[in-house]
């Protein structure tokens, strides 16, 4: 279901009937069975593009900017490369009109194309895309192109270029790019300066528009949660803002039972429409997945942006790991999780047994709703709190954030034991969405269980899905919201933690004495 401004009826006017035989002649299949053979776009990409090269009948663009929000795998990285060797080499710019009233198309004169993201392995998919598709090509003979592992340009010097660029890039502010590729712009937030990246760009394509500069990004549906630079241009289309081509195709229902195989094979068909190359059944059975969240299922697969959907871990799955049988007892063998804070957020401990990975809360250190401004967390009581985890069980290892507690920390791996005691910083995007997932994963399937604690169950549904490159991280819904979800990192380090453990052969099981007669 189109969902976007995409016109049911073609433009007057368009460049795009010369561009695609232009490319289909000089652009080669980047990979696959046809690598090497024409480049050919699908129904639905010819779509968008007949649109987004609309003229008007001076021969400026009828869009300044577009947004291009598809399912993981819909082909938008493909597509956005080739739109890159376009705006490069290709007629991608109004030049006149010939005999019959229809415009011609000419190259840009100074061609600046700019990959832009926090990133420079963020590029990366676009731009091997690019490399692929101009390697051994028509293009890459006739224009004379040096096709670098970080730049495409010209042999013989004319300036020109494609180039990845980030928020660290020199001379970013200033430049004056001819076209702008904003690749996966639901990654662009402010913790990032991926705001600030788009912000910059923007004003430089501004500059150059009577040029014909023009910015363009893609994206899947964003996290409602994180204010990227995919949901600012989403809340600009539903404004009304002018010259803004914004194209989105989802599934065609607004609420869609994921455990319905049917409902969602048929919300999946919608969502990917005429990319021929999806496995439907692979992404119907990992929707069905139920390690997969639904957050994943909605934005990812089906295009559909709920904010409810960002939920980390659903209720029901949460309560099917209650287990109120079997308490933690004293001399347990357990792992520990700390995240500590001084005012702001909450400082919390959580266990979890080694023998069934069972979580237990041991302490929380929350702001009171009416506390005065100068409150701060009973540091007393914390050091006091982690002193009787280790005289009361077998600690076996404990992960602790470090920020606000690296001396503590510190002190605590002096006094327990270097061998029990790690820094685990949660801000490494890399390992804390790998072990964020394992413990989701482990809900889903029930492979971890919890005790019945108000407090951390708040905290464990509180959480919501943030996105990052690496995966997927969990969030308050919002930086201001005072619903915590400091017991829920807690888990998630002490999950983490009792893994570990086991795998460094801690886990001792008791034997029973065998008696004979």
């Amino acid at each position: 279901m189109q969902t976007g401004n995409i016109p049911s009826t073609p433009p007057k006017h368009t460049l795009a009937w010369e561009i695609l035989d232009w490319a289909e002649r000089y652009i080669v299949q980047p990979d696959g069975e046809t690598a090497g053979q024409p480049w050919r776009f699908t129904p639905e990409q010819i779509r968008f593009l007949v649109h987004w090269f609309a003229v008007n009948d001076d021969g400026r663009w009828v869009y300044s900017s577009g947004s291009l929000r598809r399912s993981k795998g819909w082909g938008k990285s493909p597509l956005l490369a080739a739109l890159c060797i376009i705006e490069f080499i290709g007629p991608a710019r109004f030049s006149h009109w010939d005999e019959d009233g229809n415009p011609v198309g000419k190259p840009v004169p100074l061609p600046l194309v700019n990959l832009a993201a926090t990133s420079i392995d963020q590029t990366k998919n676009v731009y091997d895309a690019i490399r692929g598709m101009l390697a051994e090509s028509p293009a890459e003979r006739e224009y004379g192109l040096d096709i670098g592992k970080t730049m495409v340009q010209f042999k013989s010097g004319r300036p020109g270029s494609i180039q990845p660029v980030t928020a660290s890039s020199r001379g970013l502010e200033g430049a004056r790019q001819s076209f702008v590729c904003l690749d996966e712009s639901h990654h662009l937030v402010e913790s990032n300066q991926g705001v600030h990246v788009y912000e910059v760009l923007d004003r430089n394509v501004r500059k150059t528009a009577g040029a014909g500069s023009r910015l363009l990004e893609s994206t899947n549906a964003f996290n409602p949660n994180e204010m990227s630079v995919a949901q600012r241009t989403f809340e600009a289309f539903t404004a009304g803002a002018k010259g803004l081509l914004y194209d989105c195709v989802e599934a065609d229902s607004e609420a869609i039972d994921l455990k319905d195989p049917k409902a969602v094979r048929k919300g999946v068909v919608e969502a990917y429409a005429d990319s021929y190359w999806v496995d439907v059944d692979g992404i119907v059975e990992a929707i069905q997945d139920p390690r997969t969240p639904d957050a994943n299922a909605f934005r990812f697969y089906l295009n559909k942006i709920q904010e409810s959907a960002d939920n980390w871990v659903p209720k029901p799955e949460w309560d099917a790991c209650l287990k109120t049988d079997d308490p933690i007892l004293p001399g347990d063998q357990i792992a520990l999780g700390f995240d500590g804070s001084l005012r702001g957020d909450a400082t919390g401990l959580v266990g979890c047994r080694l023998k069934d990975g069972k979580l237990f809360k041991l302490g929380l250190w929350e702001r009171p709703e009416h506390a005065d401004d100068d409150w701060e967390v009973d540091v007393l009581a914390v050091e006091a709190t982690v002193r009787r985890a280790f005289e009361t069980y077998r600690v076996e290892w404990m992960y602790g954030d470090p920020p606000y507690w690296q001396e503590a920390l510190g002190r605590w791996s002096i006094e327990y034991g270097d061998d029990r005691v790690f820094e685990y910083w949660t801000n490494k995007p890399t390992r804390m969405t790998q072990a964020t997932e394992r413990f989701h994963s482990a809900v889903m399937v029930q492979d971890l269980c919890h005790e019945a604690d108000g407090d951390l169950t708040r905290h464990v549904l509180n959480a919501v899905t943030r996105e990052v490159p690496q995966g997927l991280l969990i969030c308050k819904s919002s930086p201001r919201s005072k619903r915590k979800i400091d017991l829920a990192v807690c888990s998630i380090l002490a999950f983490e933690a009792r893994a570990d453990a086991i795998a460094d052969g801690r886990f001792h099981t008791r034997r029973r004495r065998v008696v004979g007669f």
